[in-house]
């Protein structure tokens, strides 16, 4: 029995951390095994990945790939033993039995051609948020890792954080009382966060850059220098996901599990004026700023009643004042000792109080009755591995992670549709998952899914 027949055939079945999970659970290792681990992306937020994964006792690097060869350069410089490739399909054909898992940490459009044909090919799979570009992808990645019995996480590294983990455990508490709204913001300017417009002419793409490997799935253009790569394709529809692409699912992450939420019921976006009114910005790149609503199903967590959701993430100088977060919520800072409001983090209102989370902070709670307890008890929670070493850890064991695909996906799709909701602001757009469908925009409806470059099709999409 080869390794690769060893790891699709001893299934350990060991529980999973989410109900509605597939039943079938992927293979462990032998416990005298090491996991053989390649790398997909080592510039960047996946140096930081690598970075992590290098620590986990039972897991090797062995295989690294980039299309920027300065990138590849300096992670091989660290793992001299690696086999190096520029080219993933190349990797993951000449890899076959020797690679056990990857992790995918590329821009968002090629996230879900690399991740579905490296667990067609049987790898466990760790993959950057906000997972895919579009809806359709989200569905047939969740579907080709069930099929597949692989184990799969979403790259949301702050949800092992204590503070994350004490929100989590808060809000399914009864300290909050009948859930009513939810308020999540990133207010900050991030180095992606500029007015750009497509460059008037081309430019060589340097020595070090494959630039046709960088486009892949994405429609083709010519290389300027500073406008794509490295950092600034999060602004780019063909690319990126805008800026509730990149914080997006960090902060959904803990309100999502936490009020144990499903799909939106609707969704509708107001974004920055001067974008929508710049064709050549609306037709190309996501806003600097937008507020966009979802109104999810009630659950017990609000007594039945629909929930409403609030994204806002305009900053100072680009905004207009509906895109930051309303008074109300920003004085809650200074009741809990704050000078001001956290940049990025969230609000959960409850009948009995508030809870605050600032972004990889500890959560604060702000009683709305006189005379309530300061903070309800803090929660006892359990030890938990790093976010990378519990995907490392399923991978070793054979068990389902906290963030596995098939419950992260539900989220990922609301995300998306908040995309979505930006290319038709100001219309609030209804939603139908089971058919995966926007019920009341047919213009809406062609974001669910993309064409593909002539060669670089997705089989099942395409």
């Amino acid at each position: 029995m080869n390794r690769r027949t060893f790891l699709a055939t001893s299934a350990l079945g060991a529980a999973g951390l989410f109900s509605g999970c597939a039943t079938a659970q992927p293979g462990g290792i032998s416990p005298n095994s090491k996991l053989n681990h390649a790398c997909i992306g080592v510039g960047n937020m996946g140096w930081a990945d690598i970075s992590n994964f290098r620590t986990h006792a039972r897991t090797q690097i062995v295989a690294l790939c980039d299309v920027d060869k300065s990138h590849l350069a300096k992670a091989a410089q660290e793992f001299p033993d690696a086999r190096t490739y520029t080219d993933w399909r190349e990797m993951l054909a000449k890899e076959g039995d020797r690679i056990d898992s990857v992790n995918v940490a590329v821009p968002d459009h090629n996230h879900a051609v690399i991740a579905v044909n490296a667990m067609r090919a049987g790898k466990h799979v760790y993959c950057q948020k906000p997972l895919c570009h579009e809806i359709a992808e989200c569905r047939l990645m969740r579907d080709t890792a069930k099929k597949n019995r692989v184990v799969t996480q979403l790259g949301v590294q702050h949800s092992a954080g204590i503070g994350d983990r004490m929100a989590v455990a808060m809000c399914r508490s009864n300290a909050l009382g009948t859930v009513e709204h939810v308020y999540l913001f990133s207010n900050r300017k991030g180095i992606s966060r500029v007015e750009v417009t497509r460059p008037e002419k081309a430019e060589p793409a340097p020595a070090n850059l494959d630039w046709d490997l960088w486009l892949g799935t994405a429609p083709y253009r010519p290389y300027a220098e500073k406008i794509y790569h490295p950092l600034l394709w999060r602004i780019w529809r063909d690319f990126g996901s805008g800026w509730i692409g990149d914080i997006g699912c960090h902060l959904h992450s803990s309100v999502w599990k936490g009020l144990g939420l499903t799909a939106p019921l609707s969704v509708m976006a107001e974004v920055q004026e001067s974008w929508k009114n710049t064709p050549a910005r609306y037709n190309d790149t996501w806003p600097l700023g937008a507020h966009i609503t979802w109104v999810y199903p009630g659950n017990a967590k609000t007594d039945g009643k629909p929930l409403t959701v609030d994204w806002y993430d305009g900053f100072t100088g680009v905004s207009a004042v509906n895109l930051l977060p309303p008074p109300e919520i920003q004085a809650l800072a200074k009741q809990v000792g704050l000078q001001r409001l956290p940049e990025e983090g969230s609000v959960v209102e409850g009948s009995e109080g508030w809870l605050l989370l600032p972004h990889t902070n500890a959560p604060r709670f702000v009683p709305k009755r006189p005379g309530a307890a300061a903070r309800p008890a803090k929660p006892v929670l359990p030890p938990w591995p790093s976010h990378y070493h519990e995907f490392l850890n399923g991978c070793v064991e054979g068990r389902r992670t906290s963030a596995d695909f098939a419950a992260v996906v539900p989220m990922v799709e609301a995300i998306l549709l908040g995309n979505i909701a930006e290319r038709v602001p100001d219309t609030t757009l209804t939603w139908d998952p089971a058919d995966m469908r926007i019920t009341n925009n047919e213009a809406a409806n062609g974001f669910l899914r993309r064409s593909y470059r002539n060669g670089w099709e997705l089989s099942g999409l395409a």
